[in-house]
């Protein structure tokens, strides 16, 4: 069933429609209502939201951009970008969940996956009843993704034959929640030298895989960060996604769409900021009048406001040119890198109009600061999207 694309019928109209805003306020009712109330106790405890997310499912957020017979809301890239920015702007570590479920654990089955694996695995993802993850980095191999160890070894037997996975994997968001992984490894080496990568679905349980230490992070506590290990972990032959050789061209095509929800995320944390910050300079007094008369304030303030809706175009725009079909890596990698920037500048900006305040845990502020610098370096970090864009724009290979 073809995808519906809301508010795609002018060649370039950056409105949201009437849908589109229908869904953005739903999302920001649910999560007023439903989400804000439990985030402190979740942050502090460094609890997963399980709660919260079992709600999502039923609300087709978990599969806003697949196809409904494929398990999902048949909606649009915008419509996903919207949802993730409301999300955000309430809970950050919730926002992380959805975007690397969707992005990242559903993206690459959705563009890659054979209709039987479609069925086994996405459809149960998209309705939400399976949480979903992306292996990609490892303890040696980051932004340097072509240096990934962990191995796929093709041994013939019964059937069509297992493939053995050995590694680890570190830094993995939903690690310990999720029950469908997919994953990267070297299947060998190509002619001229460089790694052969092969994608592969894993599902927990499966023997030989484990999720290993989950990380203490900065911000973002409720998300779960953690490592994936294999040891001589066996997949049926046809768990393999795409053909061999395909991990590569997979991945990066994953991480255009999940830098597009990052850059959502980027969003939703600055305009949180900033939402913080109107009311308080209106209402805060010092020499005897608000301190949003003052034009040191206000001019923060309106440099946050300015930043936050080029950075929500960039976003839009970047989704609007991945649901008309056409290439959307250059617009993703810019859109990524210019939201998180301001995501730092419009947080930053909201400790320093709640002056003390704003360091004090008893304000939202302070998490919105530490929750932002996620968003420069997950999906491939600021140094990485100016190395992106500068090759795009250069046309040079080597960079």
């Amino acid at each position: 069933m073809p995808r519906r694309v809301l508010g795609s019928g002018a060649p370039v109209d950056f409105a949201p429609s009437p849908e589109h805003e229908l869904l953005r306020q739903t999302v920001r009712d649910f999560a007023v209502r439903e989400v804000e109330p439990v985030v402190a106790q979740h942050e502090r405890e460094r609890r997963f939201p399980s709660d919260v997310v079992a709600m999502l499912g039923p609300m087709g957020l978990l599969g806003i951009p697949f196809p409904e017979d494929e398990g999902g809301a048949g909606l649009d890239t915008l419509a996903y970008a919207i949802a993730v920015e409301e999300l955000a702007r309430v809970w950050g570590s919730l926002a992380l969940v959805v975007a690397a479920h969707t992005s990242l654990g559903c993206g690459p089955i959705h563009t890659a996956g054979t209709p039987g694996q479609k069925e086994r695995f996405l459809v149960p993802m998209a309705q939400g009843r399976v949480l979903g993850s992306f292996g990609l980095t490892e303890p040696g191999a980051g932004s340097d993704s072509g240096g990934t160890r962990t191995t796929a070894r093709f041994e013939k037997g019964p059937g069509d034959g297992t493939w053995v996975i050995d590694g680890t994997k570190r830094f993995i968001t939903n690690a310990r929640y999720a029950g469908t992984y997919v994953v990267t490894a070297r299947t060998g080496t190509r002619s001229d030298g460089s790694p052969e990568i092969g994608a592969f679905i894993v599902t927990d349980p499966t023997p030989g895989f484990s999720v290993g230490r989950i990380e203490e992070k900065m911000g973002l506590h409720a998300s779960s960060t953690g490592e994936l290990i294999f040891d001589r972990c066996r997949l049926p032959a046809d768990q393999m996604l795409g053909g061999r050789g395909d991990g590569w061209k997979l991945f990066l095509r994953a991480l255009d769409g999940g830098r597009i929800a990052i850059g959502a995320m980027a969003v939703g944390l600055a305009q949180a900021a900033l939402d913080a910050s109107v009311p308080y300079a209106r209402q805060r007094q010092q020499f005897g009048r608000p301190i949003g008369s003052f034009q040191g304030v206000a001019f923060m303030i309106a440099d946050m406001a300015t930043e936050i809706e080029a950075a929500r175009l960039m976003v839009y725009r970047a989704a609007w040119l991945k649901d008309q079909g056409r290439d959307h890596a250059l617009a993703a990698a810019q859109a990524k890198l210019f939201a998180s920037e301001v995501a730092q500048r419009a947080t930053n900006a909201g400790i320093q109009v709640h002056g003390g305040y704003g360091y004090m845990e008893e304000f939202k502020v302070e998490r919105y600061l530490r929750d932002a610098k996620l968003t420069e370096l997950g999906e491939g970090t600021s140094q990485i999207q100016r190395l992106v864009i500068a090759r795009r724009l250069l046309d040079l290979e080597v960079m």
